[in-house]
């Protein structure tokens, strides 16, 4: 007869810490996937692009602009155009606008690469938790 004794332990804070940790890693990547993308969309060019296509820059000044950050406190990743570098560009070409007395067509660059990658980011997050 082989007889065994079994002794289990809760770690419900270690399961949550480790989800957290786990979450916020495909959240960093996720951003950052969505940033590569946008940021390949804008071409360097002199002529502006076609409405409805991503827009065109000629110092690079837009597509540098595009960050990311991810707040790890409340699990949410922001990207776009940095304010501080563009100002309102970046908004007057996502979503048509007003911009230095001109007005611009739609010509979106984030939203397109959030719809590229959405199919990918699911997977990121299966093995997350370790």
């Amino acid at each position: 007869m082989i007889s065994a004794k079994v002794t289990t332990k809760k770690s419900f804070d270690k399961v949550k810490a480790k989800a957290k940790q786990g979450n916020f890693k495909s959240l960093g990547h996720a951003a950052a996937s969505i940033r590569l993308i946008a940021r390949r969309s804008i071409r360097r060019r002199q002529t502006a692009s076609m409405p409805g296509t991503p827009p065109s820059t000629r110092r690079g000044q837009l597509k540098r602009s595009i960050v990311y950050a991810v707040d790890k406190q409340r699990g949410v990743a922001l990207i776009g155009p940095d304010f501080d570098v563009v100002g309102v560009a970046g908004k007057a070409h996502e979503f048509g606008g007003r911009f230095r007395r001109e007005r611009y067509p739609k010509r979106p660059f984030m939203g397109p690469a959030l719809e590229k990658v959405k199919d990918r980011l699911p997977p990121q997050w299966a093995n997350s938790v370790r």
